[in-house]
């Protein structure tokens, strides 16, 4: 859906080969269509790591190998901290965050052995900025998703292996409409703020995103055809400066509390 589905498109329409997972083979062929000898539809689970190893065996069989992986899965959970329950709280984390690990997991050994490769994990702004009322379990996913990006940037370099996390703003695609939305089951009426924020995205966001989803795969594309990608990169006019207020943010808590910071050295 959404990002994925527009960069399926552009990656086809411009002669690469492309596998295209999802939970239905089915949705995928009559979203992209068939009969293209390039396009290769799978349908796997996240949460299953043999299902992804047979994809990706699949993949190398099917086209000769893979050059980049783009970890796109994931959906939006609404509701505060204390109204999420347990497991609401932690099927996002299943999808956003363990779902792309176990993907990136699985396929490693490929690209160590072939020594290249490129991965490319969607967060979100919401992976920098986390100060939006209502969606604090979707932040900390896609705050996961940056950490572990970063600390794979490093630890598959030896293997010239590159990481790139790219922050989205708001794109034009079906995020915010049912399906990729979840609202929290047992909303508590007090959290005025949470409520206003689901209110503007349901009535002033949705068709008004100013990111357009057909640029942003011609972005994705760019970016693995770099010699030395990025390893963050934010994607939107209001993502790159939401960015640079969270820059601001911290250096800000930075200086005025400097003092207070270094203190806790020992004296020599």
């Amino acid at each position: 859906k959404g990002l994925g589905l527009s960069l399926v498109k552009k990656l086809l329409s411009e002669g690469y080969k492309v596998a295209a997972t999802s939970r239905s083979a089915e949705s995928l062929t009559k979203a992209v269509g068939a009969g293209n000898a390039d396009f290769l539809p799978l349908q796997v689970e996240l949460l299953n790591e043999t299902s992804i190893a047979e994809a990706i065996e699949n993949t190398i069989n099917t086209f000769g190998g893979i050059d980049v992986l783009v970890n796109n899965a994931g959906y939006g959970q609404l509701g505060t901290l204390e109204e999420m329950s347990d497991s609401e709280a932690r099927e996002n984390f299943d999808i956003n965050v363990f779902g792309l690990l176990n993907v990136t997991r699985n396929i490693m050994p490929h690209f160590r052995a072939k020594k290249a490769g490129h991965v490319i994990n969607i967060s979100s702004i919401a992976g920098l900025l986390g100060a939006f009322p209502g969606w604090g379990v979707y932040c900390a996913t896609k705050f996961a998703v940056v950490g572990l990006t970063e600390a794979l940037s490093v630890e598959a370099k030896e293997f010239n292996v590159k990481a790139t996390i790219v922050y989205p703003g708001y794109f034009n695609t079906n995020f915010l409409k049912e399906g990729s939305m979840k609202l929290a089951a047992n909303p508590i009426a007090d959290y005025t703020a949470a409520r206003n924020t689901e209110i503007w995205h349901e009535t002033q966001m949705v068709g008004n995103q100013p990111g357009d989803p057909t640029k942003a795969a011609e972005v994705f594309i760019q970016l693995a055809e770099m010699e030395n990608p990025p390893l963050h990169f934010f994607m939107g006019s209001d993502s790159f400066g939401m960015a640079n207020s969270k820059i601001e943010i911290l250096q800000n808590a930075l200086t005025a509390n400097e003092t207070l910071s270094k203190s806790t050295d020992y004296v020599k």
